[in-house]
């Protein structure tokens, strides 16, 4: 595997999901990348990202380096042919040059603006770091997709399913405060299509992804028929895509509490956090027996070695 941006770049989602589980079973593994160098450079704020990505690469014995731009560093120049007499004292030519000599593999964490689908959607920050150095490209989230998110909840799903069939994986849309990218349910969606489960999407009219993204899943715009029967319930806000980063609807009925959850199979329910609680998901799921969006949290550590592993093997 030379890169992990997204999906596109795993041959097996299911066995590297079942290497994150054996890392699991058995974490600290020092002596597999000892005296290599991984440099995680952030855009914009993480708390499970950034704890779990260092938690993976020490687990594999490699040194972790954490830098984030505009604070650590200085802020960067994207744009070719420019004249750099403005706040941008880098260009990230040579900024992504030179992490290229620091270290054995790169760790980009983007944002998305939410003003210019086609500025995000071309992914110009993760494609800049790519075509600047010859060293390995870990998204760490970017405008579009949150690939290492999205293993670590199927390696979740993985690990709580116990029955001989397909599991009933559903994608719910929920209200928030803000507009928030469509990355995580674009990301979700793409490993679910690309998994042996039933997978569909509901949410309110004028929140449908991005074609590519979505697949052959189903989709409802009716939130209490897509749950019904479900063994996995993804909760997740996202702005629309075609209507872009606007903020439609905030409408609380697709809030999920355990009235929704009725008509499901006793579902688990999964968020990637962080979660606006009562706004998204009620106390009384997030607090109860369903929910393992904790579980989740702590997979980010083992998805992460496992990518780890391939991108320094």
């Amino acid at each position: 595997m030379k890169n992990f941006l997204s999906i596109n770049d795993v041959n097996d989602p299911m066995a590297l999901a079942q290497e994150a589980l054996a890392f699991k079973d058995d974490p600290i593994q020092h002596d597999l990348h000892k005296g290599k160098k991984v440099g995680f450079v952030f855009f914009n704020p993480s708390l499970r990202t950034r704890l779990s990505s260092q938690i993976a690469a020490e687990n594999l014995g490699a040194n972790a380096i954490v830098l984030n731009i505009g604070k650590d560093g200085w802020a960067l120049e994207f744009e070719d042919e420019v004249v750099m007499n403005s706040d941008k004292p880098e260009h990230i030519k040579e900024a992504a040059g030179v992490l290229g000599r620091y270290f054995d593999v790169i760790g980009i964490r983007t944002f998305p603006g939410l003003t210019s689908r086609e500025d995000d959607y071309q992914e110009k920050m993760i494609q800049a770091f790519r075509e600047n150095t010859d060293k390995p490209i870990l998204s760490l989230e970017s405008s579009t997709v949150h690939p290492l998110q999205s293993l670590a909840d199927l390696v979740t799903i993985q690990e709580h399913w116990k029955e001989n069939r397909r599991p009933k994986v559903v994608l719910s849309w929920a209200p928030h405060v803000k507009a928030l990218p469509q990355a995580v349910a674009n990301s979700f969606a793409q490993w679910m299509n690309a998994s042996d489960v039933e997978f569909s999407i509901t949410h309110p009219e004028g929140y449908d992804l991005a074609t590519e993204f979505v697949g052959d899943a189903k989709v409802s715009y009716d939130q209490k028929s897509a749950l019904a029967d479900a063994d996995f319930v993804y909760v997740k806000n996202w702005s629309s895509y075609y209507d872009y980063g606007k903020v439609l609807t905030q409408d609380p009925s697709w809030t999920i509490s355990n009235g929704h959850l009725e008509v499901t199979n006793q579902a688990k329910v999964m968020h990637c956090l962080p979660v606006r609680r009562g706004v998204v998901i009620k106390d009384e799921v997030l607090d109860g027996p369903q929910a393992i969006h904790l579980d989740q949290s702590e997979n980010r550590i083992f998805a992460a070695q496992a990518v780890l592993n391939r991108l320094l093997t």
